[in-house]
């Protein structure tokens, strides 16, 4: 999986908010450009997340599914984890505990048609 050339990871940090959040947005639609297929975002290091943020993830959903990619989310916090329940998103993004668990289901993730 670590040499798969379509898979990358995407880590932000701190607070993902409007500014951020474009910065977000824009290196997930660099990665689709050059061809990925599946992005986890590993939010380990956010410490909180706005409606901008979430706005911006949304987005970058979008932009993932239109290129036939799948997006994938791990290591969120209380904070995100209430606002995901909160909006929902948590039935709109599969979020796994950790990075560890998103690798080792990795072979089963990519091949279900479900993200």
């Amino acid at each position: 999986m670590n040499s798969d050339p379509h898979f990358k990871i995407l880590q932000p940090i701190g607070i993902l908010d409007g500014e951020q959040g474009t910065k977000f947005r824009d290196e997930v639609t660099d990665l689709i450009k050059k061809g990925t297929k599946v992005v986890l975002i590993d939010f380990q290091d956010v410490t909180f997340m706005d409606s901008s943020g979430l706005g911006s993830l949304v987005i970058a959903l979008k932009t993932v599914r239109a290129s036939k990619a799948k997006i994938f989310i791990c290591a969120i916090n209380d904070q995100v984890r209430m606002l995901f329940d909160l909006t929902s998103m948590n039935k709109v993004f599969k979020i796994f505990s950790d990075r560890n668990e998103f690798i080792k289901n990795y072979d089963s993730i990519i091949s279900s048609d479900s993200d």
